[in-house]
């Protein structure tokens, strides 16, 4: 088999990092070699918006030192990836562009969801390990330069996530406005989380413990993984008794005298510090007794991606599942009804199979539509008259892990389109925002399907025990197995017969097997 090699670039707050993999092994990922460069662009962009022309000369050289290094590994693919500290900036397009003509190396921007669904793939990456450790509760602790990123899991199943903006960088940055000493850090760091974890703990944790904490960071995670190494367990399972020690000599030890015991540039001992204190207080929080750093980094999750796209890796999580789990528990929060849920659920993926030659759309479509489904009356909790619109500011209000922004777009507008009158592309204004043509009509198709779906429900009775659905010529035929009355679904099932029509040049028929 011959060599596939891969190179995964993070141009991330702190520093930059390039991980090259190679994929010539059987459903392996092995990891050749790690190049890092420290450049703080986070600090620049945190205080004022903006990265300096130096930093800017400092990151393109850096690139064409990597775009070389690619060259010497026979690199047949990359991929690389800015975070918040490009995210965030008030010229990220215009970056973008300086980047790729002075260096030839395309960064792409990764949503703050996106970044934090690759960081999750690359802790699966780790195998048996990761799916032993998720199936008891427990919380994955994604610390970044910007945020931090808590998702809890139950029985190998995802609960809920939440962005906190209570990144590493950013709190330096505030503490060196403050102008905080040393011996303030902890106290300062510690207010300042605690104001947004104790609403946090209301909202989402309430009265659940977590047992186990999966941590991911640039920060505390290479320490815990090098105290794994002296053991020679190789497994960087920390509990309270390491961790307490690590906050004693981060409190009384010198930065010099740190950096060399860790091995770390000095200017990163404080960024080690806040990490740790941060760390400290969710683990106190969420009641939990065990800490495991699998030393993973945004680079093995865009490999593991690469791999998976490409069918070089076979993944045994499904991440697709763990989006779906993501809206159930967004509807139960808004008061969904499950039942209904489930009933549109169904009838949408059972049209959406019977059409494939038609609709052309894929399984990632597919998954839009179950979203749609289980979110299609969420904003109920807010208005009762105006349901689209309620429910369109939840869901784009509301991360979804592994959705991008324009992902959660379609989403949003299809369930926005169920309710209220579909605006034709060209004719939209203020929304949808950042949806291309092609986008657009994934909306108007996948609306097509959830208003037919809809209104086979339209009592919210689940008269429907069951639906199939066949397409024949130019009909579509969906078999109705029910005893009930189903005069009022017909109703509205003609009247949304008309923009099925149109989109698909398609008429559907019901014919119901078992007459009331």
């Amino acid at each position: 088999m011959s060599v596939k090699t891969f190179a995964a670039i993070d141009v991330g707050s702190f520093e930059l990092t390039m991980k090259i993999f190679d994929f010539s092994g059987k459903n392996t990922m092995r990891e050749i070699d790690c190049i890092r460069q420290r450049i703080d662009l986070g600090s620049d962009t945190y205080a004022n918006g903006k990265i300096s022309n130096e930093k800017m000369d400092d990151l393109c050289h850096t690139l064409k030192e990597f775009a070389q290094i690619m060259e010497s590994y026979k690199v047949i693919a990359y991929k690389a990836y800015g975070t918040s500290a490009i995210r965030e900036t008030e010229n990220t397009l215009i970056l973008q562009d300086q980047i790729e003509q002075r260096t030839g190396i395309r960064v792409e921007i990764l949503s703050n969801s996106e970044q934090r669904f690759l960081d999750y793939k690359s802790i699966a990456s780790k195998g048996e390990t990761f799916r032993r450790i998720i199936e008891e509760k427990t919380a994955i602790l994604d610390i970044g330069g910007g945020s931090i990123q808590i998702s809890l899991f139950d029985k190998d199943t995802l609960v809920s996530t939440q962005n906190l903006r209570l990144g590493v960088l950013r709190l330096q940055e505030l503490l060196n406005h403050l102008n905080a000493g040393s011996t303030q850090m902890e106290q300062l760091v510690d207010e300042l989380a605690t104001a947004q974890l104790d609403d946090y703990k209301k909202l989402y944790l309430k009265d659940r413990e977590i047992k186990n904490i999966i941590i991911v960071d640039d920060y505390l995670s290479p320490w815990a993984v090098r105290k794994a190494h002296e053991r020679g367990d190789g497994n960087a399972m920390v509990d309270s008794k390491a961790f307490y020690q690590l906050m004693e000599a981060l409190r009384t030890r010198g930065t010099t005298e740190l950096a060399k015991r860790m091995d770390i540039a000095e200017e990163k001992v404080p960024l080690v510090y806040i990490s740790t204190v941060l760390t400290k207080r969710i683990a106190e929080l969420m009641g939990a007794a065990l800490i495991w750093a699998p030393g993973v980094t945004l680079c093995d999750g865009i490999a593991y991606e690469y791999a998976e796209q490409n069918k070089l890796l076979r993944g045994e999580h499904d991440f697709a599942e763990d989006i779906i789990a993501c809206a159930m528990n967004i509807s139960k929060r808004y008061n969904g009804s499950t039942r209904r849920a489930d009933t549109l659920e169904h009838i949408t993926t059972t049209i959406f199979d019977s059409m494939k030659k038609v609709h052309g759309m894929g399984q990632r479509e597919r998954l839009y539509l179950r979203l749609a489904a289980i979110l299609h009356d969420c904003g109920k909790y807010i208005s009762m008259i105006n349901i689209g619109e309620a429910s369109y500011d939840i869901i784009m209000a509301t991360e979804m892990i592994g959705l991008s922004h324009m992902e959660r777009e379609i989403v949003a507008n299809v369930v926005r389109f169920n309710h209220s009158n579909f605006v034709y592309y060209g004719q939209a204004q203020d929304r949808p925002q950042g949806l291309d043509k092609e986008s657009y009509l994934t909306v108007a198709k996948l609306t097509a399907i959830l208003r037919l779906a809809n209104s086979l429900d339209r009592s919210h009775k689940q008269k429907m025990k069951g639906v199939k659905a066949v397409l024949q010529d130019n009909e579509l035929i969906l078999k109705i197995d029910s005893q009930e009355d189903i005069t009022l679904e017909r109703g509205f099932f003609q009247t949304n017969t008309e923009f099925f029509k149109e989109v698909y040049s398609i008429t559907p028929v019901i014919r119901q097997k078992k007459k009331f």
